[in-house]
């Protein structure tokens, strides 16, 4: 059997084809032969042909084949990435606010949620009222506060049970041991106890409590028959609490993982890259001189896992190795933590074989030849010591010039401070690279540790000038690119 290959499709055309299949219940290959049977029937017109603005590629129709390349030249993005941070955009969320000192978090979480065009309703136990006031949060939310299960206004159409039925997700944040026992016993004594038995939406908690509590036979039990009951939860984390002197499991999670998760949850967008899987490189690496000293440079991190975050949300299967960084890991993604230029090449090379690599880590080039066992202390009257460096490990080269195992898309980062696109060039021929991201990293630029870049894609077809967008812009972009790289239709005839 014979197979044609489509290449060169334009975004119209193919989105056209998925929803077209989509509607008429088949695969993409079975709604192209329809098409061909109906053309050579002449029962279609070329105004029955793709019309309208279909600017980005949808989930690929099972029964698809996908073909790939070891090289290829990216395709033009859309103009409107199919991954963005719309997933929120007229959402309507129920926050519930339980009584404990995470509770001031809640201000921080409102704040995103409506950047991201969710719209808040909110209930407040009375004990929650002791760490926020109603008023913050009424302002924050633009709506009213709820608290009261016999209010003689709302209830006189069981105000609780409308709450519950008109959100897309119920929140509790924080979840504190009082009322996610209510929650597995049934109880329903308060109105965010009331709603919570009464919802039939999603529901995810965000557990907040001391260690002891988290720890407890009952809280163990009770968290166990919340997820029996199909009850989501995220956290909590280890790390000092508000008591003196405690400290272990018990953090809430902060307000970026959670949201992070709801996105998560309430995110029905199509998943391209579905079946692919990707390992991430980000953030720097260290070298160490003597038990206190490292060669190290100013990575944040921010731009490799917001690619990683972008990727997942794309379908793929991620796993981030990723340089110590701050900030938290992305919600989904598999995360190994290194230190050294040597330590990211094994992780890197664990983690293949992989469709995707995507090089964004600023690794160190060289590291100490020998580091001490303690730490180097100054010698009056003496010179400071020589330090000898050596290099390190290429990892992207390693990777972008494999024979066997290579990915079928490899792309790297360049941070230049002078010379960008030719030292991307330059980069991109030595790397093995499928496609070069090369950056401006000068003091001016501000993109070491900031939160915004300018990128210029250069493949072997030319080069592309990005706007300045910022890292999680970026990340959505280019998993635009990586899409049109992957998607190719091939038709069994």
């Amino acid at each position: 059997m014979a197979s044609i290959t489509i290449r060169k499709l334009d975004s119209k055309t193919k989105q056209w084809l998925r929803m077209r299949a989509a509607k008429n219940g088949h695969s993409m290959e079975e709604e192209a032969r329809l098409l061909f049977d109906q053309l050579q029937s002449n029962e279609i017109s070329r105004q029955a042909l793709p019309a309208g603005n279909f600017d980005s590629p949808s989930n690929k129709a099972a029964g698809v084949k996908q073909k790939t390349n070891s090289k290829s030249t990216p395709k033009a993005p859309s103009k409107t990435a199919p991954f963005s941070s719309e997933v929120l955009a007229g959402k309507n969320i129920l926050l519930i606010i339980s009584g404990g000192i995470a509770a001031y978090k809640c201000l921080i979480l409102i704040r995103r949620l409506r950047e991201r065009g969710a719209r808040i309703k909110t209930v407040m136990t009375r004990a929650a009222e002791q760490f926020v006031t109603p008023m913050s949060v009424s302002a924050l939310t633009a709506e009213r506060v709820y608290s009261d299960l016999f209010d003689r206004d709302d209830e006189h159409d069981v105000g609780h049970i409308r709450l519950s039925r008109e959100a897309d997700l119920v929140l509790v944040v924080p979840a504190t041991a009082n009322l996610m026992a209510k929650m597995a016993h049934g109880l329903a004594d308060d109105l965010a106890s009331a709603i919570l038995l009464a919802t039939n939406e999603p529901v995810l908690l965000a557990p907040a409590m001391n260690p002891m509590m988290w720890q407890h036979p009952a809280t163990v039990r009770n968290m166990r028959t919340l997820a029996d009951d199909g009850i989501y939860s995220i956290g909590p984390g280890a790390g000092e609490m508000a008591e003196s002197g405690e400290a272990g499991t018990g953090r809430m999670a902060e307000p970026e993982e959670i949201l992070q998760a709801i996105e998560a949850m309430l995110d029905q967008r199509p998943k391209p890259l579905k079946g692919l899987s990707a390992v991430i490189t980000s953030g720097p690496t260290r070298e160490a001189i003597d038990p206190v000293r490292y060669l190290s440079n100013h990575s944040s991190g921010k731009q490799g896992h917001a690619i990683a975050l972008a990727l997942r949300e794309a379908g793929a299967d991620v796993t981030l190795v990723s340089g110590p960084v701050s900030i938290p890991n992305p919600l989904g993604v598999s995360v190994v933590r290194v230190e050294t230029a040597e330590e990211m090449k094994q992780a890197v090379d664990q983690a293949l074989p992989a469709d995707i690599a995507i090089f964004v880590a600023a690794v160190a080039d060289w590291r100490p030849a020998a580091n001490a066992d303690e730490k180097i202390k100054k010698a009056k009257g003496k010179s400071p010591p020589a330090l000898k460096l050596m290099e390190n490990p290429d990892i992207l080269k390693g990777i972008g010039n494999r024979t066997k195992s290579r990915p079928a898309l490899v792309v790297g980062f360049a941070a230049e401070t002078q010379d960008v696109i030719t030292h991307g060039k330059t980069k991109l021929e030595k790397k093995g690279a499928d496609w070069i991201l090369a950056n401006d990293v000068s003091p001016e630029a501000g993109v070491m540790g900031g939160d915004f870049n300018t990128i210029r894609l250069i493949s072997e077809s030319g080069v592309e000038d990005w706007p300045k967008l910022n890292k999680q812009q970026v990340a959505y972009r280019l998993v635009d690119k990586i899409v049109g790289f992957f998607d190719e239709v091939v038709i069994e005839v």
